[in-house]
Formats: structure tokens, sequence, C-alpha cells
């Protein structure tokens, strides 16, 4: 009686689970594996070391994420420390506002950056009235999108590293003064050491994110070429259906990667 329920639960999520996960990601492997002529090949994918316009792209692409997962994590981490140690009134609302950036989507994120570093944004016309030349129109260049990354990354770090923050054992911390060790010194060879694992968990889930967005992306990447863009481009603009799929694949190779490294860390350090 208990099989019977169990393969009744059980062969509905599975059917569910494999015609609309399992057999779409084979078709997508399979077709960026095509050749032209129909055959199997890796070129789609070494097209994305040998070919310039591919290369410069995954480039920017992997630059793009690092730069905004390390500067994510330490203003992330500053953010996190200074809330767990300290109560203040209003505290709740600045958090509230702090994370407040996740709810929206990459499309908002992006106009946002539009508003502020536009050709006509606020920041640009505020310097021309200050010093009567327009500066900061960084709102299509990779810098902006750099800004409108950590805009909703650093909100998704202090949320994973608060918690961390403010679970540590400050005995240990309190040890360390009792011997003579400054604040500094105790956070820096006996606090950021236990939370080390905490960080890189972090920034590999900061990473993932940073690669596959592509609302924000989409919104802002007018002079400059990332990998979801160019999957775009390459299956909307140029029906190079095959390469398309071969950046699809990749990024989620990367994305798969940082999400497991995250999930190992977070339950070696549970253990």
């Amino acid at each position: 009686m208990r099989t019977s329920r169990t393969v009744a639960f059980l062969l509905p999520i599975t059917i569910i689970f494999g015609y609309f996960f399992l057999y779409p990601l084979v078709v997508l492997i399979l077709t960026s594996l095509r050749g032209a002529d129909g055959a199997l090949t890796l070129n789609n994918y070494t097209l994305m070391l040998m070919d310039p316009y591919y290369f410069r792209a995954v480039i920017n692409s992997l630059l793009l994420a690092l730069a905004t997962t390390l500067v994510s994590l330490v203003l992330s981490g500053v953010l996190a420390f200074f809330l767990a140690r300290n109560e203040f009134f209003g505290k709740t609302a600045y958090f509230t506002l702090l994370t407040f950036p996740m709810s929206f989507p990459g499309v908002v994120v992006g106009f946002m950056i539009i508003i502020l570093f536009g050709a006509t944004g606020i920041v640009p016309m505020l310097m021309q009235w200050l010093t009567g030349e327009r500066m900061l129109n960084i709102a299509y260049t990779i810098l902006g999108i750099f800004l409108a990354y950590l805009y909703f990354e650093i909100p998704r770090c202090i949320l994973a590293l608060y918690g961390a923050v403010k679970e540590f054992d400050r005995t240990l911390e309190d040890a360390a003064r009792s011997i003579g060790a400054t604040p500094w010194q105790a956070i820096r060879y006996v606090v950021l050491p236990t939370l080390f694992p905490i960080f890189l968990a972090t920034g590999a889930l900061a990473f993932s994110t940073s690669m596959s967005a592509f609302g924000t992306a989409f919104t802002l990447a007018n002079q400059f070429e990332i990998l979801p863009i160019l999957m775009y481009n390459e299956y909307t603009l140029s029906f190079k259906i095959e390469a398309a799929c071969a950046i699809a694949v990749v990024i989620g190779l990367i994305c798969v990667a940082m999400n497991t490294l995250n999930r190992f860390i977070l339950e070696k350090k549970g253990r």
C-alpha cells in the first residue's frame, strides 16, 4: 500500500520534471553540438575561444561578474557587520530599505540607472549645472551596468552575511582582545577567517547571479557585449541557433558550478 502511494506521488512529479526540464535540457545540449551539416561538433564551443567577438563577450562577462562579486562582498560585509553589532532607532526600516531593491525586476533596475546616469539623467544634468559640462553619462557603458549589478547584488549579499555575523561567537573575539589584540586585529585574524566560508559561499551565489542576469543587461548593454545579450542576439537577430544554445550551456554550467559550490560550503559549514 505504501509503495503504491509513493509511486502515485512520485510518478506525476517525475513526468513533469522530465518533460519540462530534462527534455528541453537534452534538446539544448544536442542543438549546441550540431554543426552546419547536421553532424555533431564542438565548433560552437570553440568559437567562444577562437573568435574575437565571442571571446570578448566571455571576458567581459567574467570580469563584470568578478568585479561585481568582490565589491558587493566588501560593501555588504561592512553593512552586515554594522547592522549585526549595532542597535539604533529605525534599524528595521533601514534594513528594509537596504534589501528593498531585491523586489525590483532587472529591467526596472536598468531604467533606474538610465534615470540617474543617462544622457538627460539626474547626475549628468546636475554636473552640467555645477561645472558647465555634462559628465558621468555612464548609463550605457560597462560602468553603468556594473552599478546596476551592484544595486541588486548588495541586498542579496547583506541578507546572506547578516545572519552569519549575528550568530558569530563573540567569545572568540573577546579572547583575542584579552591577549592584547586590537579591535581590527581581532576582526582580521579571528572573525574574518571564521566567516570566510560564508563569504565564499555568498560570493559564489553573487557570481552566478551576475553571470546570468538578463533584464538589466538587456536594458543597458548597448555599447558592449556580454554572454546573456550575445546569446539573445545570436538567437533572435542572427538566427544562429546552435551558437546561442552553446552560449546558454556555458552560462548554465558556470551557474551550476557556482551554486554547487555555494551549497557544498553551506552544508559543510552546517556540520
